[in-house]
């Protein structure tokens, strides 16, 4: 059942992606490169202003996957996910410390469940933990953030775990991004694909990683 849920949702997106390229080459005629050219338009503060807003996106719950993508069409895949990893980064440390201030412990008996769950076990393998949910991400991104600052564990595996484990996932998002700005049909295709490969991944693995987490 998870399975058919996530192919219909892999299906979904890849059908709009299709759309909104042929829609944007027959009927808009409004090239990503006039969408890249308005995000740019704010010169070298570009890659600062996109690194804020990222970093502040945990406060307001914005989807991260909408910041990828334009991170991808304005800035290229390599640039883009070098600055989305940064940005990234620094908000999963906001997120952190809002929960740290708030007080160790305080989450865990209001939540419970998985809230509980993460706590219980960054605390005991804080980098090997983080680094498995960043890099499945079987949990809502923000909520391990949450969670893990409102834990005993210490900051530097947690943010090391963090960046060590978003690349991968960054790097699709922004690659499928920047492809909207290439007129050639293999790179768009290839961004599709491996898009599509990160994103099943995860749900071929979840039960192997909830099982080694439980155990560990």
């Amino acid at each position: 059942m998870l399975m058919r849920k996530r192919w219909v949702q892999i299906g979904l997106v890849s059908l709009l992606i299709i759309l909104l390229i042929i829609i944007n080459r027959t009927v808009l005629d409004l090239s990503p490169e006039a969408i890249k050219a308005q995000i740019l338009s704010m010169g070298i503060w570009a890659p600062v202003l996109f690194v804020i807003v990222y970093t502040f996106r945990p406060l307001i719950l914005f989807p991260a996957s909408v910041l990828s993508l334009a991170g991808g069409l304005a800035f290229g895949p390599a640039l883009g996910t070098a600055l989305t990893v940064t940005g990234a980064s620094l908000g999963a440390a906001l997120a952190f410390f809002v929960a740290r201030k708030i007080g160790k412990g305080k989450w865990q008996w209001k939540n419970g469940g998985k809230t509980a769950f993460i706590q219980k076990k960054v605390e005991g393998n804080g980098f090997t933990v983080v680094l498995l949910l960043r890099l499945i991400p079987i949990f809502n991104f923000d909520l391990i953030s949450y969670a893990a600052g409102a834990s005993k564990v210490r900051f530097s595996h947690f943010f090391s775990g963090t960046v060590a484990g978003i690349i991968p996932g960054t790097f699709a998002y922004n690659f499928l991004g920047s492809s909207a700005a290439s007129q050639n049909n293999m790179i768009i295709i290839a961004a599709i694909a491996f898009f599509i490969i990160l994103t099943i991944v995860p749900v071929l693995l979840k039960n192997k990683i909830k099982r080694y987490l439980e155990n560990h």
